[in-house]
């Protein structure tokens, strides 16, 4: 890999990490998922999964992710990872969806916080400790100095990693993930987009 490969592979991961992690300003960010309608240098048009329509200003040198398949295989003890979480019923955690991070980002939103993919799950970001395949694959992660958290992954889990992306993959019913933000006139504006492409779409 080259170095401006390896600087676009980067800024990628960069972007996305800060998206499905969440930062210091989590609490007032308003998560949007849906479909591009339409997309212009400075605007994207999003229909959401509520069914209403969302216009999102796009600040200056905003940021595409893209996201690539992984597999529950290629997770090993000592990775770092993201997981969308719900109770189950025996007192466990299910996993809705897994980011596999590089090394280098190792840390990054490490902890346990409210998420909202679905009503009461939790995204959880830490180190593998263990990982288990008995009745199905299971991690156990550590966060926050020390706390732990099991969580299965069923066979069927969305497991990506990152990808590069560019501004021709907002194209009309493309898949996004949007970390935005409420401006005081009401607006929606963000700095960075997750893209899927390649048949790939964001799970977070």
């Amino acid at each position: 890999m080259n170095f401006k490969t390896f600087m676009v592979v980067l800024g990628t991961v960069s972007s996305l990490s800060i998206a499905v992690t969440g930062s210091a300003q989590a609490a007032d960010a308003l998560r949007v998922r849906g479909t591009v309608v339409s997309f212009e240098p400075s605007l994207l048009t999003v229909k959401t999964r509520q069914g209403d329509t969302s216009a999102i200003k796009l600040n200056t040198g905003w940021k595409i992710s893209g996201v690539a398949s992984a597999s529950e295989k290629d997770i090993k003890q000592g990775d770092f990872l993201g997981i969308a979480s719900v109770s189950k019923a025996d007192g466990g955690s299910g996993a809705l969806e897994v980011v596999i991070f590089p090394a280098a980002l190792k840390g990054t939103g490490e902890g346990d916080r409210p998420w909202d993919l679905q009503p009461n799950s939790r995204m959880t970001n830490g180190t593998v400790a263990d990982v288990t395949n008995i009745d199905g694959r299971a991690v156990t992660l550590t966060y926050d100095n020390g706390q732990t958290k099991k969580i299965s992954i069923p066979d069927n889990t969305p497991v990506v990693t990152f990808a590069p992306a560019t501004p021709t993959d907002l194209k009309p019913g493309a898949t996004v993930f949007v970390n935005a933000q409420r401006e005081a006139d009401g607006t929606l504006s963000s700095g960075r987009v997750v893209v899927g492409n390649k048949g790939v779409i964001p799970p977070m």
